[in-house]
């Protein structure tokens, strides 16, 4: 609109111009304020959830390879990540059944 209006007088060019100019700001700020602190956290939770279906594949493939259980909850126990990991403890006496 603003280069459509080039044969304007400068009061209304300039107003046209500082509109452009707000607008770009605006986009701007709101991508770099509000769009990719969301879509950050949006990719944190879609990591923390897919880490089960990690975990349950590396079950599934040690499993199919024929590779002893003990060993396979343990590879799988330390690819969680270290917030949500069990202790060696932990996971021992769930197999235990305690």
């Amino acid at each position: 609109k603003t280069m459509g209006s080039i044969d304007q007088p400068p009061a209304i060019l300039g107003g046209l111009i500082g509109a452009a100019l707000v607008g770009t700001f605006l986009g701007v700020l709101l991508a770099y304020a509000f769009a990719e602190p969301l879509g950050n956290r949006l990719k944190q939770i879609i990591d923390q959830d897919g880490q089960i279906y990690h975990v349950a594949k590396q079950i599934i493939v040690g499993t199919l390879n024929g590779h002893p259980m003990p060993v396979i909850i343990e590879a799988a126990r330390v690819s969680i990540s270290h917030d949500n990991q069990p202790s060696f403890s932990e996971v021992f006496d769930g197999l235990r059944g305690k």
